[in-house]
């Protein structure tokens, strides 16, 4: 397990503990985006794992954000904020090219979220050659930073990403990192063995392109995890350790 700094334990046990639930924090623009009718009963039926409301109130999304949903996957996140943010937000919804030509239903489902919603805007470019737009509120990645480290990507494609997201939010504007713990010390080199990253490489890796780590949330920590397994083992799926961090561009 990842040891806390003092500052973030308090705000992460203030987190979890505020009214008995964590879910007592939620605020009712991200309250109602979860009860949408208009999202998909097999996604409404994830919540209760993936437990997107308090992430999203950790992120400090409100409506009229302009945010970015970066590796959007098949859109669980980017309907949620599409809601949270309202009709005078706007949602970015990045799927990278290379995921695109790797498997088609990562642009059929691009295209399916952005038809749907009015407020999503599609976004697939290269990772290697990012442009996102500027002045941003947030820019959420889940489960899919550690795709920045799989072999078909040059090794500098990290830093590539992490610069280009700095530059394009506004000054205090947040970079929420959620993803599969790997073992702390355990390399680089795992997540594209068992697609996981240690929580430290994260860090490190983002305050050197300028971001402050302001908070860690551990609402999908588990200790029963022995992180050597690959994510997809059903032995392990959906059951996995995960961190949560909340970094600042200063400003």
């Amino acid at each position: 397990m990842i040891r806390l700094p003092m500052a973030s334990a308090v705000a992460a046990l203030a987190f979890v503990a505020f009214g008995g639930t964590a879910f007592a924090q939620v605020p009712a623009s991200i309250t109602a985006a979860l009860a949408s009718p208009a999202r998909p009963a097999e996604d409404s039926a994830r919540d209760a794992a993936r437990h997107p409301g308090e992430i999203l109130a950790f992120a400090g999304v409100k409506p009229g954000d302009t945010v970015v949903d970066f590796i959007m996957g098949g859109g669980y996140f980017t309907r949620i904020l599409s809601g949270a943010v309202g009709p005078s937000g706007t949602v970015y919804a990045y799927q990278p090219a290379e995921f695109i030509r790797f498997q088609a239903k990562y642009g059929e489902s691009l295209k399916a979220v952005s038809a749907a919603l009015p407020n999503a805007k599609p976004l697939d470019g290269s990772v290697i050659a990012l442009d996102l737009p500027d002045n941003l509120d947030l820019v959420i990645t889940v489960q899919n930073y550690h795709d920045l480290h799989l072999k078909p990507f040059p090794t500098a494609t990290a830093a590539t990403v992490n610069a280009e997201v700095f530059k394009s939010l506004k000054p205090g504007g947040v970079f929420l990192i959620v993803d599969h713990a790997a073992a702390s010390g355990a390399g680089l080199a795992v997540a594209d063995t068992l697609h996981r990253i240690d929580v430290a490489d994260v860090r490190a890796e983002v305050e050197a392109a300028g971001f402050k780590l302001e908070a860690e949330s551990p609402i999908l920590r588990d200790a029963a995890d022995p992180h050597t397994a690959n994510v997809f083992d059903p032995v392990i799926r959906g059951k996995t350790d995960q961190f949560i961090l909340k970094f600042r561009k200063p400003g």
